[in-house]
């Protein structure tokens, strides 16, 4: 009997763009942070995608410091790979969003393929109230807001991560993401095998439609064959259904309460764990499995956990 495939299910545990804290359940704390991220790990996540934020005012911040008061308790209680943002937040330069990958060289960092709108003002429809005052006006000041991240960004952040050993989580927003993608390939900065996340449903990026998943994954195979590895991110209400289409198409899938706040149309998740076990189901449906932390560290091919520098 043939294998089946194996799935890396990445848990973007708390981030502080897309969402902040409009859900009770959203961990903050660096204690909320290590039992949630825990917990997806425990429920499949072979991969924790991990922002920090300030325990006071939820607001992100890219101080290695908040990143060392969960990282080791995460490192010790999972096999899970770590994976840091250099995402941050739009307000801060290159130099600070790469603070936490430069000094703690993770297996994984996230990098953004590309300067774009960062359009979130439209939660300002959906959301009444919010747990601290910068919420309201940050999501206000998203009608006007350019997420930077230029071709001497990007080359600044793929230079200091190979120096480290640190290999990326490509975040493409959009084809013209593949195109800078296959741009720095062919510059030799980025080397096979690496991880295109493919983002869908937010403002600013390509749709959630399911043609313009079929048309970034025709890219990005057209770009790129058999050299990478395929996730899909689908914001809010589109996560498990973009997951569902594009996983019976040979994807890697990703959740988490960064990326939506919901389990159910009207229901807010409990927690991580919760969506990890949403899109497990799914998986199974399709008759597919679920990569372990150390399958994925091969299909990546990681320097691993013990050469990290936490």
């Amino acid at each position: 009997m043939a294998s089946r495939r194996k799935v890396i299910i990445t848990c973007a545990v708390t981030g502080a763009i897309h969402t902040p804290s409009m859900s009770p359940h959203l961990p903050v704390t660096p204690q909320q942070i290590i039992d949630d991220g825990l917990a997806a790990a425990e429920a499949g996540a072979a991969i924790l995608h991990l922002h920090a934020r300030v325990p006071q005012t939820g607001q992100p911040t890219q101080d290695p410091e908040a990143f060392r008061a969960f990282l080791p308790q995460l490192k010790q209680g999972t096999r899970a790979v770590l994976n840091l943002t250099t995402g941050g937040s739009p307000h801060m330069t290159v130099a600070e969003r790469m603070r936490p990958a430069a000094e703690l060289q993770p297996e994984v960092a996230s990098l953004n393929m590309g300067s774009m709108n960062f359009g979130l003002y439209p939660m300002l429809d959906r959301f009444a109230e919010f747990q601290h005052d910068w919420e309201r006006q940050h999501l206000e000041n998203s009608r006007d807001l350019v997420f930077k991240n230029t071709f001497a960004d990007i080359e600044h952040i793929l230079r200091v991560g190979n120096e480290n050993g640190t290999r990326f989580e490509f975040e493409c927003y959009d084809t013209a993401h593949l195109y800078t993608l296959r741009h720095f390939v062919d510059r030799g900065l980025v080397t096979a095998p690496f991880l295109v996340q493919t983002v869908f449903g937010l403002l600013g990026g390509i749709g959630a439609h399911p043609e313009d998943v079929q048309h970034m994954k025709r890219t990005a195979d057209r770009l790129f064959g058999d050299a990478y590895v395929w996730s899909v991110l689908g914001a809010g209400r589109n996560q498990m259904a973009v997951a569902a289409q594009a996983a019976a198409q040979g994807a890697m899938v990703r959740v988490g309460l960064e990326d939506s706040l919901w389990i159910a149309p009207g229901q807010l998740a409990q927690s991580n764990a919760d969506q990890v076990l949403k899109v497990r189901e799914i998986l199974d449906g399709l008759s597919l499995d679920v990569a372990t932390p150390d399958e994925a560290r091969d299909m990546l091919g990681l320097k691993g956990a013990g050469a990290v520098a936490f």
